[in-house]
């Protein structure tokens, strides 16, 4: 006769190591189906919940829409553009009230991105990120504000015409500076992400609207950017030049966002131009496939030799920055977005999406929860990181499969209901920070003096105090 002791013992073994585990809140991870939309819709909420939970700004005394430290406001502003994307392709409305609220809040008193608490040290790609979200908002039917405030499609106007006024061609020959002020470090810099995230809001403004105005400046940030260099010949997107060499050598960097800000507003030129029948429709077809050919600089080969995005310039280095931590974010939205501007692009653009989301998705072993994720998803392991950057790129990368399964986005006459404005920006006092001349010596030794004065009227306070 068997004894039933040693079974009975495994059996409490067991029982004790299963209570344990599920007493300890830790998850396994995160598992879908990839061809299964309430699989991937399901997967996205776990990956969104933990996103927002970085999210400080519905703190009390906390300001909407900004993000604790050390992300800056521009990343905020990515932040809040991957839930408005979450809300579209899946219809969870859970954070459009904190969207919402964010975006209106963060547009300022003007509603151009120049809030008061960020005007003087943004960058012109700081303000166009913002912008880019409101531009979804808009070609999303996103919540509109309120009646008595303009709409998303104002807010993205007032920043396209103020960023029109700052086109500088003191140097290089035109093209828009990194930074708005002169104080700023990187103010001689004239890069691809400022002129792209400009490009981008005009082609989408050109879509939208109708007014091919917009599509103007969009060619002609596009050739701007073709003839300085930063398009290769082979379509890759490298990172800026100084102007203070007239643009004459290149930052040869390659980075995913760059990259994607271009395709992405490629794509959508692709679809302006095939609506009206415009002859230069097959120029830009050409111009959307040599950048798609250049993306793939920005996917591996995981263990199991399926393409996978990275970051190339960081990554295999283990040294990306918290902002570089986010961009691959954004090129997967871009690419996703790509397919529905231009369908035919799907059956090549898609299978790399679908590797890197299984990829990405397993990567979210970490936190509290046990669902926080990583940044290394062509590693085949968790990495052990965790922060916004890595949870807006899974975010991202895992939603795009559902772009198929969704609407396109919208027009003015296809159902877009946001309030627009052309004059918005337009006014002296929001056209007055446009283009400011380089920084003298004099300059220099004014602020000098002007430091040395505050220095010594606080030193004199100080001291009245303590007397």
């Amino acid at each position: 006769m068997v004894s039933r002791r040693p079974l009975l013992r495994l059996w409490l073994t067991l029982s004790a190591i299963l209570l344990a585990l599920s007493s300890s809140g830790t998850a396994t991870g995160i598992s879908f189906d990839l061809d299964s939309v309430d699989s991937i819709k399901s997967a996205a909420s776990t990956v969104a919940y933990d996103l927002v939970s970085f999210y400080t700004g519905n703190n009390t005394g906390d300001v909407p829409g900004n993000l604790p430290s050390p992300y800056y406001w521009w990343e905020a502003g990515a932040f809040f553009g991957a839930l408005v994307n979450y809300w579209a392709y899946t219809g969870d409305t859970t954070y459009n009230k904190i969207t919402r609220e964010a975006m209106v809040h963060q547009a300022g008193t003007k509603s151009d991105f120049m809030p008061l608490n960020q005007t003087y040290t943004e960058g012109n790609d700081d303000q166009c990120l913002w912008a880019i979200s409101a531009m979804m908002a808009a070609e999303r039917n996103f919540t509109n504000p309120s009646s008595s405030q303009p709409g998303w499609l104002a807010m993205v106007q007032a920043v396209f015409n103020e960023q029109a006024h700052r086109w500088d061609t003191s140097t290089c020959a035109g093209g828009l500076r990194w930074q708005i002020y002169t104080w700023n470090s990187g103010y001689t810099y004239k890069n691809s992400i400022a002129n792209g995230c400009f490009f981008n809001i005009a082609s989408r403004l050109a879509r939208y609207t109708g007014n091919d105005s917009y599509a103007q400046w969009a060619t002609k940030a596009w050739n701007w950017t073709e003839t300085m260099g930063l398009l290769g010949s082979n379509y890759e997107v490298f990172d800026g030049s100084s102007d203070t060499e007239n643009c004459s050598s290149l930052d040869r960097t390659r980075w995913s966002y760059n990259a994607g800000v271009y395709l992405h507003g490629a794509s959508v030129m692709y679809n302006y131009t095939s609506s009206s029948s415009n002859s230069t429709s097959s120029t830009w077809k050409s111009r959307l496939d040599r950048l798609i050919s250049a993306s793939s600089h920005f996917f591996s080969s995981n263990s199991s030799g399926e393409n996978v995005m990275y970051e190339p310039a960081c990554e295999t280095k283990g040294d990306c920055n918290t902002d570089q931590l986010s961009f691959k974010a954004y090129l997967s939205r871009w690419m996703a977005d790509a397919t529905q501007f231009a369908p035919y692009t799907y059956d090549t653009i898609m299978p790399k999406l679908r590797t890197t989301a299984q990829a990405a998705v397993s990567q979210c072993q970490g936190g509290t929860t046990g669902t926080y994720c990583g940044f290394r998803w062509s590693s085949g392991t968790y990495d052990g990181t965790t922060g916004v950057g890595q949870q807006m790129g899974v975010l991202e990368a895992l939603q795009s499969l559902l772009a198929a399964d969704s609407n396109g986005p919208l027009t003015s006459s296809t159902g877009g209901t946001s309030k627009g404005n052309s004059a918005a920006g337009t006014s002296p006092d929001e056209t007055s920070n446009a283009i400011r001349a380089p920084i003298t010596a004099g300059d220099r030794a004014r602020a000098a003096i002007v430091t040395a004065v505050v220095v010594g009227l606080m030193l004199s306070a100080v001291y009245v105090m303590i007397s």
